[in-house]
Protein backbone atom coordinates (compact mmCIF):
# COMPACT_ATOMS: atom_id res chain seq x y z
CA UNK A 1 0.00 0.00 0.00
CA UNK A 2 1.33 3.41 -0.99
CA UNK A 3 0.65 6.77 0.62
CA UNK A 4 -0.83 8.93 -2.16
CA UNK A 5 -1.16 12.71 -2.02
CA UNK A 6 -3.69 14.23 -4.44
CA UNK A 7 -3.20 17.95 -5.00
CA UNK A 8 -6.48 19.48 -6.15
CA UNK A 9 -10.04 18.51 -5.28
CA UNK A 10 -11.75 19.11 -8.60
CA UNK A 11 -13.09 16.55 -11.05
CA UNK A 12 -9.73 14.92 -11.83
CA UNK A 13 -8.51 15.09 -8.25
CA UNK A 14 -11.61 13.52 -6.72
CA UNK A 15 -11.72 10.79 -9.36
CA UNK A 16 -8.01 10.02 -9.01
CA UNK A 17 -8.46 9.78 -5.22
CA UNK A 18 -11.39 7.39 -5.59
CA UNK A 19 -9.49 5.21 -8.06
CA UNK A 20 -6.33 5.08 -5.95
CA UNK A 21 -8.32 4.32 -2.78
CA UNK A 22 -10.24 1.55 -4.53
CA UNK A 23 -6.85 0.07 -5.38
CA UNK A 24 -6.00 -0.16 -1.71
CA UNK A 25 -3.83 2.93 -1.21
CA UNK A 26 -3.88 5.40 1.66
CA UNK A 27 -5.09 8.60 -0.03
CA UNK A 28 -5.28 12.24 1.02
CA UNK A 29 -6.79 15.12 -0.99
CA UNK A 30 -5.49 18.67 -0.52
CA UNK A 31 -7.80 21.42 -1.77
CA UNK A 32 -7.16 25.15 -1.44
CA UNK A 33 -10.90 25.99 -1.48
CA UNK A 34 -13.38 25.56 1.35
CA UNK A 35 -15.06 22.66 -0.47
CA UNK A 36 -14.42 20.05 -3.15
CA UNK A 37 -15.58 20.37 -6.75
CA UNK A 38 -15.96 24.14 -6.85
CA UNK A 39 -15.35 24.41 -10.60
CA UNK A 40 -17.31 21.22 -11.29
CA UNK A 41 -20.30 22.90 -9.65
CA UNK A 42 -20.55 25.50 -12.46
CA UNK A 43 -19.81 23.23 -15.44
CA UNK A 44 -22.55 22.84 -18.03
CA UNK A 45 -24.20 26.00 -16.65
CA UNK A 46 -24.65 24.24 -13.34
CA UNK A 47 -25.98 21.03 -14.89
CA UNK A 48 -22.61 19.23 -15.24
CA UNK A 49 -22.18 17.68 -18.68
CA UNK A 50 -20.30 14.67 -17.28
CA UNK A 51 -19.31 13.10 -20.62
CA UNK A 52 -20.39 12.49 -24.19
CA UNK A 53 -21.98 9.18 -25.23
CA UNK A 54 -20.51 9.29 -28.77
CA UNK A 55 -18.44 6.55 -30.43
CA UNK A 56 -14.69 6.45 -29.90
CA UNK A 57 -13.92 7.98 -33.30
CA UNK A 58 -15.99 11.06 -32.45
CA UNK A 59 -14.44 11.19 -29.00
CA UNK A 60 -10.92 11.38 -30.40
CA UNK A 61 -11.88 13.82 -33.18
CA UNK A 62 -13.33 16.17 -30.56
CA UNK A 63 -9.96 16.50 -28.82
CA UNK A 64 -8.16 19.54 -30.21
CA UNK A 65 -4.69 19.15 -28.65
CA UNK A 66 -2.69 15.91 -28.46
CA UNK A 67 -5.51 13.45 -29.09
CA UNK A 68 -3.08 10.57 -29.77
CA UNK A 69 -1.69 10.92 -26.25
CA UNK A 70 -5.12 9.94 -24.91
CA UNK A 71 -5.36 6.60 -26.76
CA UNK A 72 -4.47 4.45 -23.74
CA UNK A 73 -6.43 6.44 -21.17
CA UNK A 74 -9.59 6.81 -23.29
CA UNK A 75 -9.69 3.07 -23.98
CA UNK A 76 -8.62 2.33 -20.40
CA UNK A 77 -11.61 4.26 -19.03
CA UNK A 78 -14.27 5.02 -21.63
CA UNK A 79 -17.26 7.32 -21.68
CA UNK A 80 -19.48 4.30 -21.02
CA UNK A 81 -17.39 3.49 -17.95
CA UNK A 82 -18.01 7.03 -16.70
CA UNK A 83 -21.77 6.67 -17.14
CA UNK A 84 -21.72 3.33 -15.28
CA UNK A 85 -19.61 4.81 -12.49
CA UNK A 86 -22.11 7.56 -11.73
CA UNK A 87 -25.14 5.28 -12.15
CA UNK A 88 -23.61 2.92 -9.60
CA UNK A 89 -23.18 5.84 -7.21
CA UNK A 90 -26.89 6.63 -7.56
CA UNK A 91 -26.64 9.45 -10.11
CA UNK A 92 -29.11 8.65 -12.86
CA UNK A 93 -28.08 10.10 -16.21
CA UNK A 94 -29.75 11.22 -19.41
CA UNK A 95 -28.41 11.81 -22.92
CA UNK A 96 -29.39 14.96 -24.77
CA UNK A 97 -28.73 16.57 -28.15
CA UNK A 98 -25.23 15.97 -29.43
CA UNK A 99 -24.88 12.88 -27.15
CA UNK A 100 -24.23 15.13 -24.15
CA UNK A 101 -24.70 13.24 -20.89
CA UNK A 102 -26.13 15.03 -17.82
CA UNK A 103 -27.39 13.95 -14.41
CA UNK A 104 -31.12 13.34 -14.72
CA UNK A 105 -31.71 15.93 -11.99
CA UNK A 106 -29.86 18.66 -13.95
CA UNK A 107 -27.91 19.45 -10.76
CA UNK A 108 -24.11 19.37 -10.72
CA UNK A 109 -24.33 19.24 -6.92
CA UNK A 110 -25.65 15.66 -7.21
CA UNK A 111 -22.49 14.64 -9.08
CA UNK A 112 -20.24 16.27 -6.47
CA UNK A 113 -22.16 14.82 -3.52
CA UNK A 114 -22.02 11.31 -4.98
CA UNK A 115 -18.25 11.55 -5.37
CA UNK A 116 -17.84 13.00 -1.88
CA UNK A 117 -19.84 10.10 -0.39
CA UNK A 118 -17.62 7.61 -2.17
CA UNK A 119 -14.47 9.44 -1.08
CA UNK A 120 -15.59 9.31 2.55
CA UNK A 121 -16.70 5.68 2.26
CA UNK A 122 -13.23 4.77 1.06
CA UNK A 123 -11.60 6.57 3.98
CA UNK A 124 -9.84 9.21 1.93
CA UNK A 125 -8.60 12.07 4.11
CA UNK A 126 -9.76 15.51 2.96
CA UNK A 127 -7.79 18.66 3.75
CA UNK A 128 -9.73 21.80 2.79
CA UNK A 129 -8.38 25.38 2.83
CA UNK A 130 -5.00 23.76 2.28
CA UNK A 131 -2.71 24.96 -0.47
CA UNK A 132 0.26 23.03 -1.82
CA UNK A 133 3.33 25.26 -1.93
CA UNK A 134 6.02 22.90 -3.15
CA UNK A 135 6.50 19.38 -4.50
CA UNK A 136 9.47 17.69 -2.84
CA UNK A 137 11.72 15.24 -4.66
CA UNK A 138 14.63 13.05 -3.64
CA UNK A 139 16.95 10.92 -5.79
CA UNK A 140 14.83 11.47 -8.90
CA UNK A 141 11.56 10.53 -7.22
CA UNK A 142 8.66 12.16 -5.37
CA UNK A 143 9.17 12.31 -1.60
CA UNK A 144 6.51 14.66 -0.24
CA UNK A 145 4.93 18.08 -0.46
CA UNK A 146 4.84 21.28 1.54
CA UNK A 147 1.39 22.64 2.40
CA UNK A 148 -0.07 25.75 3.95
CA UNK A 149 -3.36 25.42 5.81
CA UNK A 150 -5.37 28.58 6.38
CA UNK A 151 -7.35 28.83 9.61
CA UNK A 152 -10.57 30.72 10.34
CA UNK A 153 -8.63 33.89 11.06
CA UNK A 154 -6.31 33.45 8.04
CA UNK A 155 -3.56 32.08 10.22
CA UNK A 156 -1.07 29.95 8.34
CA UNK A 157 -0.10 26.48 9.49
CA UNK A 158 2.80 25.30 7.35
CA UNK A 159 3.79 21.64 7.27
CA UNK A 160 5.53 19.03 5.18
CA UNK A 161 3.79 15.74 4.41
CA UNK A 162 5.70 12.73 3.13
CA UNK A 163 4.27 10.37 0.54
CA UNK A 164 5.07 7.64 -1.96
CA UNK A 165 3.20 9.19 -4.88
CA UNK A 166 1.57 12.47 -5.80
CA UNK A 167 -1.15 13.19 -8.35
CA UNK A 168 -1.21 16.85 -9.44
CA UNK A 169 -4.77 17.69 -10.51
CA UNK A 170 -4.81 21.44 -9.97
CA UNK A 171 -6.61 22.40 -13.19
CA UNK A 172 -5.48 25.26 -15.42
CA UNK A 173 -6.08 29.00 -15.35
CA UNK A 174 -9.74 29.20 -16.37
CA UNK A 175 -12.29 30.47 -13.84
CA UNK A 176 -9.57 31.62 -11.38
CA UNK A 177 -12.20 32.42 -8.73
CA UNK A 178 -12.68 28.66 -8.34
CA UNK A 179 -9.02 28.27 -7.41
CA UNK A 180 -7.54 27.53 -10.85
CA UNK A 181 -4.50 29.77 -10.67
CA UNK A 182 -1.86 27.70 -12.46
CA UNK A 183 -0.20 26.16 -9.39
CA UNK A 184 0.29 22.86 -11.22
CA UNK A 185 2.31 24.52 -13.96
CA UNK A 186 4.69 25.93 -11.36
CA UNK A 187 5.09 22.52 -9.72
CA UNK A 188 5.82 20.97 -13.12
CA UNK A 189 8.47 23.55 -14.00
CA UNK A 190 10.12 23.24 -10.58
CA UNK A 191 10.35 19.48 -11.19
CA UNK A 192 12.01 19.99 -14.57
CA UNK A 193 8.99 19.75 -16.86
CA UNK A 194 8.18 22.01 -19.75
CA UNK A 195 4.85 23.83 -19.93
CA UNK A 196 3.49 24.93 -23.29
CA UNK A 197 2.16 28.44 -23.84
CA UNK A 198 -1.21 28.81 -22.10
CA UNK A 199 -4.25 30.80 -23.22
CA UNK A 200 -8.01 30.90 -22.58
CA UNK A 201 -10.02 28.40 -24.63
CA UNK A 202 -13.69 27.62 -25.13
CA UNK A 203 -14.20 31.33 -24.65
CA UNK A 204 -16.10 34.18 -26.39
CA UNK A 205 -14.33 36.31 -29.01
CA UNK A 206 -13.86 40.04 -29.36
CA UNK A 207 -14.33 41.64 -32.79
CA UNK A 208 -13.39 44.92 -34.46
CA UNK A 209 -16.75 45.84 -36.00
CA UNK A 210 -18.85 48.17 -33.83
CA UNK A 211 -22.12 46.97 -35.36
CA UNK A 212 -21.74 43.64 -33.52
CA UNK A 213 -22.23 45.46 -30.21
CA UNK A 214 -25.50 46.98 -31.47
CA UNK A 215 -26.83 43.41 -31.79
CA UNK A 216 -26.05 42.55 -28.14
CA UNK A 217 -28.35 39.80 -26.92
CA UNK A 218 -29.36 38.62 -30.39
CA UNK A 219 -29.09 34.85 -30.77
CA UNK A 220 -28.89 33.33 -34.25
CA UNK A 221 -29.91 29.70 -34.69
CA UNK A 222 -29.20 27.38 -37.60
CA UNK A 223 -26.34 29.43 -39.05
CA UNK A 224 -22.98 28.27 -40.37
CA UNK A 225 -19.91 29.89 -38.87
CA UNK A 226 -16.45 29.66 -40.44
CA UNK A 227 -13.14 31.12 -39.26
CA UNK A 228 -10.42 31.95 -41.77
CA UNK A 229 -6.75 32.79 -41.54
CA UNK A 230 -6.22 34.36 -44.93
CA UNK A 231 -7.69 31.80 -47.33
CA UNK A 232 -7.16 28.90 -44.93
CA UNK A 233 -10.28 27.76 -43.13
CA UNK A 234 -9.51 26.95 -39.50
CA UNK A 235 -12.99 25.99 -38.36
CA UNK A 236 -16.51 25.51 -39.67
CA UNK A 237 -19.70 24.26 -38.05
CA UNK A 238 -23.46 24.70 -38.00
CA UNK A 239 -25.53 25.75 -34.98
CA UNK A 240 -26.15 28.69 -32.67
CA UNK A 241 -24.26 31.89 -31.85
CA UNK A 242 -24.84 35.03 -29.81
CA UNK A 243 -23.87 38.69 -30.20
CA UNK A 244 -22.48 40.49 -27.13
CA UNK A 245 -21.35 44.02 -26.28
CA UNK A 246 -17.75 43.06 -27.09
CA UNK A 247 -18.26 40.65 -30.00
CA UNK A 248 -19.63 37.12 -30.29
CA UNK A 249 -20.29 34.10 -28.11
CA UNK A 250 -22.54 31.03 -28.08
CA UNK A 251 -21.80 27.35 -28.84
CA UNK A 252 -20.34 27.88 -32.32
CA UNK A 253 -18.00 30.65 -31.22
CA UNK A 254 -16.95 28.87 -28.02
CA UNK A 255 -15.92 25.78 -30.00
CA UNK A 256 -14.20 27.86 -32.68
CA UNK A 257 -12.01 29.51 -30.04
CA UNK A 258 -10.22 26.17 -29.51
CA UNK A 259 -8.75 26.47 -32.97
CA UNK A 260 -8.14 30.19 -33.34
CA UNK A 261 -6.29 31.07 -30.12
CA UNK A 262 -2.71 30.26 -31.22
CA UNK A 263 -3.32 31.73 -34.69
CA UNK A 264 -4.34 35.18 -33.41
CA UNK A 265 -0.72 36.04 -32.66
CA UNK A 266 0.33 35.44 -36.27
CA UNK A 267 -2.33 36.90 -38.55
CA UNK A 268 -5.69 38.64 -38.55
CA UNK A 269 -8.60 36.20 -38.49
CA UNK A 270 -12.01 36.58 -40.10
CA UNK A 271 -15.35 35.09 -39.10
CA UNK A 272 -17.85 34.44 -41.88
CA UNK A 273 -21.48 33.82 -40.92
CA UNK A 274 -23.79 32.16 -43.42
CA UNK A 275 -27.23 33.32 -42.31
CA UNK A 276 -29.04 30.98 -44.74
CA UNK A 277 -26.89 27.83 -44.96
CA UNK A 278 -29.74 25.68 -46.29
CA UNK A 279 -29.74 27.68 -49.56
CA UNK A 280 -26.94 28.18 -52.08
CA UNK A 281 -26.49 31.65 -53.58
CA UNK A 282 -28.72 30.92 -56.58
CA UNK A 283 -31.55 29.57 -54.40
CA UNK A 284 -31.18 32.45 -51.97
CA UNK A 285 -31.34 34.96 -54.83
CA UNK A 286 -34.65 33.46 -55.94
CA UNK A 287 -35.91 33.68 -52.36
CA UNK A 288 -34.89 37.35 -52.13
CA UNK A 289 -36.57 38.07 -55.47
CA UNK A 290 -39.82 36.53 -54.21
CA UNK A 291 -39.69 38.64 -51.05
CA UNK A 292 -39.04 41.74 -53.14
CA UNK A 293 -41.97 40.93 -55.43
CA UNK A 294 -44.29 40.57 -52.44
CA UNK A 295 -43.13 43.98 -51.19
CA UNK A 296 -42.45 45.69 -54.53
CA UNK A 297 -43.78 49.10 -53.44
CA UNK A 298 -42.07 49.05 -50.03
CA UNK A 299 -38.81 50.65 -49.08
CA UNK A 300 -35.83 48.30 -48.82
CA UNK A 301 -35.60 48.74 -45.02
CA UNK A 302 -39.22 47.61 -44.65
CA UNK A 303 -39.09 44.59 -46.97
CA UNK A 304 -36.82 42.24 -44.99
CA UNK A 305 -39.08 41.05 -42.18
CA UNK A 306 -39.22 37.46 -43.46
CA UNK A 307 -35.46 37.20 -43.93
CA UNK A 308 -34.03 38.33 -40.58
CA UNK A 309 -34.88 39.00 -36.94
CA UNK A 310 -35.99 42.63 -36.57
CA UNK A 311 -32.87 43.59 -34.58
CA UNK A 312 -30.61 42.42 -37.42
CA UNK A 313 -32.41 44.29 -40.24
CA UNK A 314 -30.87 47.77 -39.70
CA UNK A 315 -27.37 46.28 -39.66
CA UNK A 316 -27.94 44.27 -42.83
CA UNK A 317 -29.39 47.33 -44.57
CA UNK A 318 -26.39 49.46 -43.60
CA UNK A 319 -23.83 46.83 -44.60
CA UNK A 320 -25.54 46.23 -47.94
CA UNK A 321 -24.80 49.76 -49.12
CA UNK A 322 -28.31 49.97 -50.58
CA UNK A 323 -30.25 53.16 -49.80
CA UNK A 324 -32.71 52.14 -47.04
CA UNK A 325 -35.39 54.42 -48.54
CA UNK A 326 -35.07 52.86 -51.98
CA UNK A 327 -38.10 50.90 -53.15
CA UNK A 328 -37.30 47.27 -53.80
CA UNK A 329 -38.76 47.37 -57.32
CA UNK A 330 -35.92 49.65 -58.44
CA UNK A 331 -33.06 47.80 -56.73
CA UNK A 332 -30.61 46.72 -59.43
CA UNK A 333 -29.56 43.15 -60.09
CA UNK A 334 -26.01 43.97 -59.00
CA UNK A 335 -27.27 45.43 -55.71
CA UNK A 336 -29.46 42.40 -55.11
CA UNK A 337 -26.67 39.91 -55.80
CA UNK A 338 -24.33 41.87 -53.52
CA UNK A 339 -26.98 41.64 -50.80
CA UNK A 340 -27.22 37.87 -51.34
CA UNK A 341 -23.44 37.55 -50.93
CA UNK A 342 -23.65 39.56 -47.70
CA UNK A 343 -26.27 37.16 -46.33
CA UNK A 344 -24.05 34.20 -47.16
CA UNK A 345 -20.83 35.81 -45.89
CA UNK A 346 -21.51 38.25 -43.07
CA UNK A 347 -17.94 39.03 -42.01
CA UNK A 348 -16.34 39.98 -38.69
CA UNK A 349 -12.70 40.58 -37.73
CA UNK A 350 -11.45 38.76 -34.63
CA UNK A 351 -9.29 40.98 -32.43
CA UNK A 352 -8.89 38.70 -29.42
CA UNK A 353 -10.31 36.20 -26.97
CA UNK A 354 -11.98 37.00 -23.67
CA UNK A 355 -9.99 36.39 -20.50
CA UNK A 356 -9.63 33.32 -18.27
CA UNK A 357 -12.53 34.34 -16.05
CA UNK A 358 -14.85 33.60 -18.99
CA UNK A 359 -12.97 30.59 -20.39
CA UNK A 360 -14.29 27.08 -19.84
CA UNK A 361 -10.81 25.57 -20.07
CA UNK A 362 -7.14 26.44 -20.55
CA UNK A 363 -5.31 25.63 -23.77
CA UNK A 364 -1.74 24.52 -23.07
CA UNK A 365 -0.16 22.92 -20.04
CA UNK A 366 2.38 20.29 -18.98
CA UNK A 367 4.07 18.83 -22.06
CA UNK A 368 2.57 15.44 -22.84
CA UNK A 369 5.82 14.09 -24.32
CA UNK A 370 7.24 14.16 -20.78
CA UNK A 371 4.34 12.11 -19.37
CA UNK A 372 3.74 8.36 -19.76
CA UNK A 373 0.42 8.16 -21.68
CA UNK A 374 -0.52 4.83 -20.10
CA UNK A 375 -0.03 5.85 -16.48
CA UNK A 376 0.16 9.71 -16.43
CA UNK A 377 3.42 9.36 -14.48
CA UNK A 378 6.17 11.87 -15.08
CA UNK A 379 9.04 10.54 -17.15
CA UNK A 380 11.34 12.82 -15.16
CA UNK A 381 10.24 12.24 -11.55
CA UNK A 382 9.21 8.80 -10.30
CA UNK A 383 5.96 8.76 -8.35
CA UNK A 384 4.76 12.12 -9.70
CA UNK A 385 1.57 12.03 -11.79
CA UNK A 386 -0.48 14.65 -13.62
CA UNK A 387 -4.20 14.45 -14.47
CA UNK A 388 -6.86 16.64 -16.06
CA UNK A 389 -6.63 20.21 -17.30
CA UNK A 390 -3.11 20.77 -15.98
CA UNK A 391 -1.90 18.72 -18.96
CA UNK A 392 -1.59 20.11 -22.50
CA UNK A 393 -4.93 18.59 -23.50
CA UNK A 394 -8.14 20.31 -24.54
CA UNK A 395 -11.29 19.45 -26.45
CA UNK A 396 -14.52 20.92 -27.76
CA UNK A 397 -17.58 21.51 -25.60
CA UNK A 398 -19.98 18.65 -25.04
CA UNK A 399 -18.55 16.70 -22.10
CA UNK A 400 -15.25 15.91 -23.81
CA UNK A 401 -13.04 17.87 -21.41
CA UNK A 402 -14.54 16.15 -18.39
CA UNK A 403 -13.95 12.81 -20.13
CA UNK A 404 -10.27 13.80 -20.38
CA UNK A 405 -10.32 14.50 -16.63
CA UNK A 406 -11.93 11.16 -15.73
CA UNK A 407 -9.76 9.06 -18.07
CA UNK A 408 -6.42 10.62 -17.12
CA UNK A 409 -7.32 10.54 -13.43
CA UNK A 410 -8.24 6.86 -13.69
CA UNK A 411 -4.95 6.10 -15.45
CA UNK A 412 -3.01 7.86 -12.70
CA UNK A 413 -4.97 6.44 -9.76
CA UNK A 414 -4.95 2.86 -11.05
CA UNK A 415 -1.25 2.69 -12.02
CA UNK A 416 0.29 3.68 -8.68
CA UNK A 417 2.16 0.76 -7.11
CA UNK A 418 2.04 -1.46 -10.18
Amino acid sequence: MSKVLVVGGGAAGMFAAITAARNGHEVSIFEKNEKLGKKLFITGKGRCNITNACDMETLFSSVVSNSKFLYSSFYGYTNQDVIRFFEELGVKTKTERGDRVFPESDHSSDVIRAMEREIKRLGVKIYLNTKAEKILTENGGFSGAEFVKFGKESREDRKEIKGDACIVATGGLSYPLTGSTGDGYRFAVECGHGVTSCMPSLVPMEVKESWAGSLMGLSLRNVRLSVYQGKKRLYEDFGEMLFTHYGVSGPLVISASSYVGPKLKKQELKIEIDLKPALDEEQLDLRVQRDFEENHNRQFKNALGKLFPSKLIPVMVELSGINPEKKVNVISREERLGFVRLIKRLTLTVTGLRDYDEAIITKGGVRTKEIDPGTMESKLVRGLYFAGEVLDLDALTGGFNLQIAWSTAYAAGSSIGR
